[in-house]
């Protein structure tokens, strides 16, 4: 099992570029463009969150952009300490199709350059060609580093038997009901980082029992250990909060420790239960 031994929100894994990415973010999925994503984002940073993860469907880049563009102002935080993802999205994908999207984003974001630039889901028949526009990206220095997003094992084999780079993240939904283990063994036989969307299951696994058990032991909410369980298995995660309490307390994971048999423990509840769609058979 690999472990991280980030102690600090800032922390940082480097990527196999030798890029360096916070193992922590803010996630704004459903996030309303306008005051909402405006104001979770600038609570994170002030929080000391470093990584937001946005996507071109989420259809709050400009928000997005706009909070940061403040915090930065506000907080004296400079661009390179930042890190900020986005995703093409389905319907643009395809090569000429994937670099009008990737300019349309970072106008919105009011960026210079992206930190991370993924690949939303694979799209059948497309998502070859979508890599190849994400190379000519990396290549033109517009984005640090490149990635995927919900691809299984085989959708990566077929983009690495012709691949010039090798993405460096690949994130995918991953709680402690879908613990994706093999997926995560293929990824780091790779050299991909492994990223988690939806790290609480929407919520669905605090209510669990055993996290329920683990939350009384260690004194934390039960947000607090499912979080800690994906940093202590080399798992970077994005939760998604807008109320400024749960921003701070989501990252507030940086002082304890499970043990080795509390870990297994959460490993054990997998049930390979998804509350998004399966990669292999979607209709968006």
């Amino acid at each position: 099992m690999s472990h991280t031994t980030a102690k600090h929100l800032q922390d940082t894994v480097t990527l196999n570029n030798g890029v360096r990415m916070p193992w922590f973010g803010l996630g704004v999925f459903k996030v309303k463009e306008g005051s909402e994503v405006i104001d979770s984002v600038k609570t994170a940073i002030r929080s000391g969150y470093r990584s937001i993860d946005t996507a071109a469907v989420y259809k709050n880049e400009e928000g997005v952009g706009q909070a940061i563009a403040e915090a930065m102002r506000e907080n004296s935080v400079p661009r390179e300490e930042l890190f900020v993802t986005s995703k093409v999205w389905n319907s643009d994908q395809g090569y000429s199709s994937t670099l009008d999207a990737f300019e349309v984003s970072l106008k919105k974001l009011g960026l210079d350059y992206l930190d991370l630039y993924l690949v939303h889901w694979p799209v059948k028949g497309k998502y070859k060609e979508t890599w190849k526009a994400l190379e000519h990206l990396y290549q033109s220095g517009k984005v640090r580093a490149i990635g995927v997003s919900n691809f299984h094992i085989h959708h990566l084999e077929d983009v690495l038997a012709e691949a010039k780079v090798v993405p460096a993240v690949n994130q995918v939904e991953l709680h402690p009901y879908l613990t994706q283990v093999e997926l995560r063994e293929y990824n780091r036989s790779k050299g991909i980082q492994i990223e988690a969307w939806s790290p609480l299951a929407q919520g669905l696994v605090l209510k669990d029992p055993v996290i329920e058990a683990l939350a009384a032991k260690y004194g934390k909410s039960a947000a607090q250990i499912v979080l800690r369980w994906n940093l202590q298995s080399g798992i970077v995660t994005i939760p998604k909060s807008i109320q400024p309490e749960r921003i701070a307390a989501n990252a507030d994971v940086f002082d304890f420790e499970l043990s080795a048999e509390d870990v297994a423990s959460i490993d054990a509840l997998n049930r390979n239960q998804r509350v998004g769609s399966d990669p292999d058979n979607f209709s968006f």
